[in-house]
This record gives structure tokens, C-alpha cells and sequence, in this order.
């Protein structure tokens, strides 16, 4: 019985990676892409989101928070929120360039209180990729970004 207990307690863990594999190939989201930095537009797969925030709050809390239920119970809840409000915007699919997703995942961090994960996520950011939220050039083409996104990246609007 007992390693039927240590078992199950280890299968969250395994879910965990399970549930987030198919949802990069989930149908529901076969209609929404995301601008990377180096411009290429590649398939919108909210896996990478609870990844992104799984390593924040690792980098907060220890290699420890990997294996506790609470915080993979709050990044899934987390990832769902931030998967929901891009949804939102473009409900019937749509192009989200990389820095609306971080930029929402931080809202989301800093929402639900978890302020030292929140600023983990944004000095990592800033440290792999410094300045690009000061409004340094983009290396993408405006021409493939949604119109919100081309006043931020086009260096010849005025």
C-alpha cells in the first residue's frame, strides 16, 4: 500500500507533463500563433506558458517547487488565465507576438499576489533579453504584426 501511495503522489507530476503536451496540439488552438523575436511565427502552444512560469517560481522557491501540488495547482490555474485572456482578444484566432503573452503572464503572477515570481519572470526577461520592453527595435517586420502591435514595433510611425 504504501508504494501505491508514493505512487500516486508522484502522478500529479506525470500528469502535470502529460496535460501540457497535448495542449500545444490541442485543436482549440490550431487557430493562434505567436511572433517570436526573431520574427518567425510559430504555433501557439500553452504548454510553454506553464513551462515559463514553472521555472519563475522554481527560481523563487527552490528545485522543490517542481514537485509541490500547490504550485503546480497554481501554475496550471495561472496558465489557464493567461491562455484565457489572449483568447479573448481574438476569439475567433489570431497572432499574438511573444512579449503579449510575458506581458501577461506577469499581470497574471502579480494579480494572484506572487510578487517574487512576478519579478523573477521580469529580471529574466530583461536579462536575456534587455531592452526589448524599452522599445529597442524589433527584428521582426511590422508588416506581421496585428495593428496594436505595429505602434510598438514600427520605428517610422510618428
Amino acid at each position: 500500500m504504501l508504494v501505491a501511495t508514493d505512487t500516486s503522489s508522484s502522478t500529479p507530476i506525470q500528469n502535470f507533463d502529460q496535460d501540457s503536451t497535448p495542449a500545444a496540439k490541442d485543436t482549440r488552438y490550431a487557430g493562434f500563433m505567436v511572433i517570436r523575436r526573431n520574427g518567425s511565427v510559430v504555433s501557439f502552444e500553452p504548454s510553454k506558458v506553464a513551462i515559463a512560469m514553472t521555472k519563475a517560481f522554481i527560481a523563487v522557491n527552490g528545485s522543490q517547487a517542481a514537485a509541490s501540488a500547490r504550485i503546480r495547482e497554481m501554475v496550471e490555474g495561472l496558465t489557464e488565465a493567461v491562455v484565457n485572456a489572449l483568447v479573448r482578444r481574438h476569439p475567433n484566432g489570431g497572432t499574438f507576438h511573444i512579449e503579449d503573452i510575458q506581458d501577461q503572464v506577469e499581470l497574471s503572477l502579480m494579480r494572484s499576489g506572487e510578487h517574487d515570481v512576478a519579478r523573477a519572470y521580469v529580471l529574466y526577461r530583461e536579462k536575456r533579453f534587455p531592452g526589448t520592453r524599452a522599445g529597442q527595435d524589433c527584428p521582426c517586420s511590422a508588416r506581421t504584426h496585428i495593428k496594436r502591435d505595429r505602434k510598438r514595433h514600427d520605428t517610422s510611425a510618428g
